[in-house]
């Protein structure tokens, strides 16, 4: 009983909006000193088009699992929030690893059990790779790499603009959720029973505060454009002379190539390796 008192509590515990909020701006915001934030942008983005397709290609086992340990590796290299990688370990059971659980469980040999196995690493691969890249690209960065590829401006800036509302967007959260809680009276979570009922009692709040939250950013966001307006960011789109200067800092460094380097080459050995067996 005390067991699972004390595993209560850890748990439950954990779960407030401060802690969720946290981890979500830390993963967009917080990862700037890592390896992977410190490569050029021009060159993730070659590499997550590779991981991010390619697997969806290929039906080989032992490819699909090389590919996947490398993108765990650069993963653990980006250093994710433990809030992402386990809303992605959800994501992937809940399309596909329960299909391995049943079809073991329900008797299944291998001929059933290798395609979904395929199917899994293909889901797990491609995920990987896209919260390395967004986790290690910060919203100027993914916007000038996708401009310096003839991305429209608009679209880049809506890309890069959509990361920098994130802040904005959890404070409005923020704001409303104090706002209910200060008219409500939430449970009490001094038992067992009494944390489940104040999670549910948590989990309304939240859905309730969607509609004001989309009022309250859509207020801002009407405010922010404004003042891009003014400031001539419409102009400054569209001239060369600007644009030129905003990619000037961009630049290919041996430890770019480098990354490229012994990724593909992973990736030769990978199918090297699936040739011979």
């Amino acid at each position: 009983m005390k067991i699972s008192k004390k595993l209560s509590e850890n748990v439950l515990d954990k779960l407030s909006i401060d802690f969720l909020r946290n981890q979500v701006l830390k993963n967009a915001y917080g990862n700037d000193d890592t390896v992977i934030a410190g490569l050029d942008p021009r060159i993730l983005i070659i590499w997550y088009l590779f991981f991010g397709l390619v697997p969806w290609f290929a039906n080989d086992l032992t490819f699909l699992l090389g590919c996947f340990i490398l993108v765990v590796i650069t993963t653990r290299m980006a250093r994710v929030a433990g809030l992402v990688l386990f809303l992605f370990g959800i994501g992937v059971f809940s399309q596909t690893g329960y299909l391995l659980i049943v079809t073991l469980f329900f008797g299944g040999d291998a001929s059933a059990v290798v395609p979904l196995l395929i199917l899994t690493l293909k889901v797990a691969t491609v995920s990987l790779a896209s919260v390395t890249i967004f986790s290690g690209l910060d919203p100027d960065k993914l916007a000038n790499g996708l401009m310096w590829y003839g991305c429209p401006e608009r679209l880049s800036f809506s890309i890069s603009y959509a990361y920098r509302m994130l802040p904005v967007l959890m404070e409005e959260f923020q704001n409303v959720l104090l706002s209910y809680r200060l008219r409500g009276n939430p449970p009490d979570n001094s038992t067992f029973r009494g944390k489940i009922k104040y999670l549910a009692y948590q989990i309304k709040i939240i859905i309730q505060a969607f509609y004001p939250l989309m009022l309250n950013t859509a207020k801002r966001s009407r405010t922010t454009v404004e003042v891009l307006e003014i400031k001539g960011y419409r102009y400054a789109s569209v001239n060369k002379a600007v644009k030129k200067i905003k990619l000037s800092s961009m630049k290919v460094t041996n430890n770019d190539l480098l990354f490229l380097a012994i990724s593909f080459l992973w990736v030769a050995v990978t199918v090297l390796i699936s040739t011979i067996i």
